[in-house]
């Protein structure tokens, strides 16, 4: 399983995944569009561990608004000065779950 989640989530989440047993990697990663800190959690997990895992991401990864300044794009900065904050959508995850033909642990 592959769990994208904000930068400020994902020692929360880690924290939350390690007291019941399951074992991430974390990769840091950035957002494309805020261009924000994102954490990349990498999990070897069996089939019937999916649920509890899902239901461990929702407690701890949820959705929020916050302002935030957009970034200027193009040559024209005085255009960006004229640019209010906007309120965007922050956290929540994104998962994939991928099936392995195998994974070991050493």
């Amino acid at each position: 399983m592959t769990v994208i989640v904000q930068g400020d989530d994902a020692s929360i989440l880690l924290e939350a995944l390690s007291d019941r047993g399951y074992r991430a990697t974390r990769i840091n990663t950035a957002g494309g569009f805020l261009k924000k800190a994102n954490a990349t959690l990498l999990l070897g997990i069996e089939e019937d561990q999916i649920e509890p895992v899902l239901e461990i991401v929702r407690t701890n990864c949820q959705r929020r608004l916050e302002w935030v300044n957009p970034t200027p794009i193009g040559p024209v900065l005085d255009d960006f000065l004229l640019v209010q904050p906007v309120e965007v959508e922050i956290g929540g995850a994104t998962i994939f779950i991928q099936d392995v033909e195998e994974f070991v642990r050493l």
